[in-house]
């Protein structure tokens, strides 16, 4: 949809606010089809933030043209390696590649980021894998054998490419999250009509303490993650840091999506369990919102190394 590639390129230069509502609503009808969407996200923003203007109007203008798609590829290798669970990667025309160009230096110096072409001699691309879910997403390994990479493909100084991609985690966080919001909302449906429907003891099961207080509970967490997504977003469009307020909205977004499938199936009960209704999916799917984009233990590394600076007085 490349809503956030600026006007200048061909998009239609929208905030990441305005993505982070787009994709809420993505997700709550399927988040692997929001993932396969989302994952061209990560590929552009190192581009948007430290691409030349040749590199921007080259790649950023194709992704406005159907039917091209990017992903996102980070591993430490030099010229040669190979890097797992690639999202979109047998449909991609080019990749956004992370490669170590300085085996002694720290790092935040080490890695050089660099655009790779689609057909390019030694790039290859691995089977689709079956994951557990998000299964409508296409997964694969990709691998980069004496892989030659023009230094005009290359995006932003020697050395910086590791700075760049975490830049570019600043935009995509809270999109992340907000897919996480759409999949919890989404949960919170579902079980809700089904507690409506469902009748025990003479009355519909959301009558009953137990089931309402869960909903309640799944409400909660819904409206908190949504201004905590909404205040990393609102903060990096207003070209202020946000790097504590993403990975907080990352974090807690990824977690409430996971409790919210989990309580849906639970509501269900058995008819939870079983794949004629629609929650079990949800739970599958929730899953790998505390994985990709760093873990839900990455994101508190991040958060605590701004504790004193935000709360020691």
């Amino acid at each position: 949809m490349n809503t956030h590639i600026s006007q200048e390129y061909g998009g239609l230069g929208l905030g990441v606010l305005d993505g982070c509502i787009i994709t809420e609503e993505l997700a709550f009808g399927c988040t692997g089809i929001n993932t396969a969407i989302e994952a061209n996200n990560l590929a552009e923003a190192p581009l948007i933030v430290a691409g030349s203007p040749e590199l921007k109007k080259k790649y950023l203008g194709r992704m406005t043209e159907e039917p091209l798609m990017a992903s996102y590829c980070g591993n430490e290798w030099v010229i040669n390696g190979q890097k797992m669970w690639i999202t979109n990667a047998g449909h991609a025309n080019w990749y956004f590649v992370l490669a170590k160009t300085d085996s002694n230096a720290s790092t935040g110096k080490a890695f050089t980021g660099f655009v790779v072409e689609k057909g390019t001699p030694g790039l290859s691309i691995g089977r689709k894998e079956i994951n557990m879910g998000q299964r409508a997403s296409d997964t694969r390994a990709v691998t980069f054998e004496d892989v030659v990479i023009p230094d005009a493909n290359r995006v932003g100084d020697v050395g910086k490419g590791f700075k760049i991609a975490m830049a570019a985690f600043d935009i995509t966080r809270p999109l992340i999250g907000a897919g996480a919001l759409g999949l919890g909302r989404r949960a919170l449906s579902e079980a809700s009509k089904y507690a409506n429907e469902r009748k025990t003891m003479g009355k519909p099961i959301i009558e009953h303490q137990a089931v309402s207080f869960m909903l309640a509970d799944m409400a909660i967490g819904y409206e908190a993650s949504k201004t905590l997504v909404y205040r990393a977003a609102y903060e990096i469009d207003q070209k202020r840091s946000n790097t504590y307020y993403a990975s907080i909205a990352k974090a807690f977004a990824s977690e409430f999506a996971n409790k919210a499938a989990t309580d849906a199936v639970q509501i269900f009960g058995g008819n939870g369990f079983n794949t004629e209704y629609p929650v079990e999916k949800l739970m599958r799917d929730a899953k790998i919102f505390q994985i990709y984009e760093g873990t839900s233990q990455i994101q508190r590394l991040v958060i605590s190394r701004y504790i004193n600076e935000k709360f020691v007085q």
